[in-house]
């Protein structure tokens, strides 16, 4: 009888593990991005489908523009041979190369796949390859507007005060567990250790600066999330103050890598940079401003490109 009562719990046991959530096994595949794998090694004079795909990645991340972007997103026009590596991809891809410190081929090799691929933040890039070196040296460009090794939103918006509100208004439910408003908290705050800015949350129908959601998919800003991985993440520059995040990633207080958690606190950190006026710094990884971030990473320092970024738009000392 032992023996019986064993092997029974034995195979309940085994059943159980063969059906336990598929988040402890789920391997990273890249989601939405994962269509640039099929791409590596195209270059300048190939028609490979997909090319389309790669233009419409390189136009949303601010390094390709043609007179009719509209043209990308409808399957039955055919302006610019969309699936034709053509001169103009060539230099975007160079652009992308040169601004995440790439070999610089124009081919879509294996590290600038490999770069592409990971999860960001849906903020265009709005840079061309060239950079600043020091805080004197302003340069301007149709896309972007660099000082030193930071970057500015396009039009240098910034505050016109200092004393800032924040609310929090999603269209999904977020887990008591993850405790947003503690982690934006403490986020604000270390804008607010180097800046002349406060912060200060207030209820859902007082009128706030900023406006913090979750949503999934469509959430009727014209930018839609891409579900699970590709686009963690967008924000707008001041004064609009609105700042989503894609309710279909895995989002933690203490990420686990394991189990592809994004660390909130280090996303919300990048996010009010774009929300109080900073762009990407594509040239630092450590940089807070830096477009991405991977699963398990935390990164809530700020890195003193970000602090000389901030103080540069703000005149601050």
């Amino acid at each position: 009888m032992a023996s019986k009562t064993f092997f029974f719990f034995g195979l309940c046991f085994l059943l159980s593990v063969m059906f336990l959530p598929s988040i402890q096994s789920k391997k990273i595949d890249h989601g939405p991005f994962k269509f640039l794998q099929s791409l590596e090694k195209t270059q300048k004079g190939q028609n490979v489908t997909g090319i389309r795909d790669l233009k419409k990645y390189l136009h949303k991340f601010g390094y390709l523009n043609y007179d009719l972007p509209a043209g990308l997103e409808n399957a039955d026009v055919d302006n610019h041979h969309h699936d034709h590596f053509d001169d103009l991809l060539e230099s975007a891809i160079k652009s992308y190369q040169r601004s995440y410190r790439l070999n610089v081929t124009g081919i879509l090799d294996s590290d600038t796949v490999n770069q592409m691929m990971k999860p960001r933040c849906g903020v265009p890039d709005h840079v061309n390859g060239r950079r600043g070196t020091k805080a004197q040296n302003h340069k301007h460009d149709k896309y972007f507007h660099t000082v030193a090794h930071f970057q500015f939103i396009p039009g240098e918006p910034k505050w016109s005060k200092y004393q800032l509100t924040y609310t929090f208004k999603s269209s999904v439910q977020v887990p008591d567990s993850l405790n947003i408003r503690t982690v934006f908290k403490s986020a604000f705050q270390r804008w607010a250790q180097v800046t002349k800015f406060s912060f200060e949350e207030v209820g859902a129908d007082s009128g706030a600066d900023i406006v913090i959601g979750f949503h999934s998919g469509n959430h009727g800003d014209g930018h839609p999330f891409d579900g699970f991985q590709g686009v963690l993440a967008h924000s707008l520059p001041p004064s609009d103050g609105t700042t989503h995040y894609d309710a279909d990633e895995t989002w933690s207080s203490t990420p686990n890598p394991g189990l592809e958690e994004l660390d909130l606190e280090s996303v919300a950190l990048h996010e009010i940079g774009h929300v109080l006026g900073l762009g990407h710094e594509t040239g630092i990884p450590e940089a807070v401003m830096y477009p991405t971030i991977s699963y398990g990473e935390t990164k809530r320092d700020l890195n003193d490109d970000d602090i000389q970024g901030i103080k540069s738009l703000y005149n601050l000392s």
